[in-house]
């Protein structure tokens, strides 16, 4: 498989590979083994090999459809942890061997006032979601964590310290930062109430 991609740098080549995955066919299937595609890195492209990966209610209400709009396959899957085993040419951030992490966004216009403020969540173009959203690079839709590799551009990989325990650290990329994001936004800090709904793991993270 292979499409044309305009970057900056002019228009690429971007080819993919055949990787192992858990996903489902439909909606009251079961997740089951199944091949994705993963493009081949692009240069400012990170590779991760997925060593863990957390289950968000999220995955559920997707591969169930019950949010509508699923489109199948669907592999779910974002709160990504492993580790960098090939980095694009033009990569800064990572190098092979790193530990790296990926969480609910792959991807963005880069070119709207939201995303230039670093708010690509709310990327006028809309953002690319880790599973369930047009890819812009193959052309069909992202897939997620249940796999055994990840291929994100570095602006939306993060770094995890050596000494963070990797299966830990997987629920920080959703639970985690949708409990502390309030929290700074607020200026909450010692001194300061604050409320939860204690609903799964934000309650967890919030206390």
């Amino acid at each position: 498989m292979e499409t044309l991609k305009t970057t900056a740098e002019g228009v690429i080549a971007v080819k993919a590979k055949e990787v192992r995955a858990f996903g489902t066919e439909a909606p009251d299937k079961t997740l089951q083994p199944i091949k994705i595609n993963r493009r081949i890195p692009t240069p400012h492209d990170v590779e991760i090999e997925i060593l863990y990966c957390g289950v968000c209610h999220s995955d559920l209400h997707t591969a169930r459809n019950e949010w509508h709009g699923t489109v199948y396959p669907c592999v779910p899957g974002h709160e990504i942890v492993g580790r960098v085993v090939s980095v694009g040419k033009h990569v800064s951030k990572f190098k092979v061997g790193d530990h790296a992490a990926v969480g609910c966004m792959v991807d963005s216009c880069r070119e709207c006032q939201y995303c230039k403020e670093d708010l690509e969540q709310y990327c006028e173009e809309g953002n690319t979601a880790t599973y369930n959203s047009p890819d812009r690079h193959l052309g069909t839709q992202t897939f997620g964590g249940y796999s055994e590799s990840v291929v994100v551009d570095e602006a939306f990989v993060l770094r995890v310290p050596e000494n963070l325990d990797l299966a830990a650290a997987a629920p920080l990329l959703c639970a985690g930062i949708t409990t502390y994001s309030p929290l700074k936004h607020w200026n909450v800090g010692p001194g300061k109430k604050s409320g939860d709904s204690g609903y799964w793991w934000f309650g967890a993270y919030g206390r």
